[in-house]
């Protein structure tokens, strides 16, 4: 279970109170205690929550960017919504010390997982919607996004994306990847990837999933071939 129950200290945390306080426990109590007959879980109010978090990054795109296209406002949003920025901004409010989970995952390191930060992020930006509107849920995205706004942009672009419209545009094949090994235990495996572009040396990074490993492969081959500056890593 979690490290406290104090939802009072959370919601100095998050300065705000909630009218119906059972929303916030539910948006905090992950979907491995549904197995335990505990709780009911997180996942309805992840799924609001995530369309209230696009619904506001756009919002601020559309402000921030009066003259950029389609083309260019996609690529920025997909990288604030993500789980990778979700948790980030679990990490910001202090969620880990409230998740609650089984005892099962509690020892499988589920406090430290990007997924479940991402998701109990998102759950509780839905519990907020729910409880308070739209306003009270822009004062948590204000209180982060806001000020960590360009910086995600460039932490979490889509290297992969990129990669492959850059090798097509230069009438490459599209880039392959290939797992070339997996270590560390099976709650915790760290993937080592390679990604190749036809007439390119290759490019090869670890992750903690083939898809991260395979974002800074694709990374790494944009920065060393000079397509992207190395502070868009």
């Amino acid at each position: 279970m979690s490290r406290t129950n104090n939802f009072t200290d959370l919601q100095s945390i998050i300065a705000y109170q909630f009218k119906d306080i059972s929303l916030l426990e539910r948006a905090l109590s992950h979907a491995s205690l549904t197995m335990e007959g505990a709780v009911r879980s997180l996942e309805r109010l992840e799924f609001l929550g995530d369309r209230v978090l696009g619904l506001l990054t756009a919002e601020e795109l559309w402000r921030r960017y009066p003259d950029m296209d389609e083309g260019g406002l996609a690529p920025r949003l997909n990288a604030l919504v993500r789980k990778e920025s979700c948790a980030e901004a679990a990490q910001f409010f202090q969620l880990p010390d409230f998740i609650r989970l089984s005892k099962s995952e509690e020892q499988a390191g589920g406090r430290d997982k990007i997924g479940i930060l991402g998701d109990v992020c998102e759950a509780l930006l839905g519990a907020v919607y729910i409880d308070g509107g739209l306003e009270a849920a822009r004062m948590l995205y204000d209180a982060f996004w806001i000020p960590n706004f360009e910086r995600l942009i460039r932490k979490y672009r889509d290297a992969k994306t990129e990669l492959q419209e850059w090798a097509q545009s230069h009438g490459l094949d599209v880039p392959s990847y290939k797992e070339l090994k997996r270590e560390g235990p099976s709650h915790a495996p760290i993937f080592t990837i390679k990604v190749k572009v036809q007439g390119y040396d290759s490019a090869q990074a670890k992750g903690p999933s083939k898809r991260e490993a395979q974002m800074e492969a694709a990374e790494r081959f944009l920065v060393r071939e000079g397509i992207w500056e190395a502070e868009n890593g």
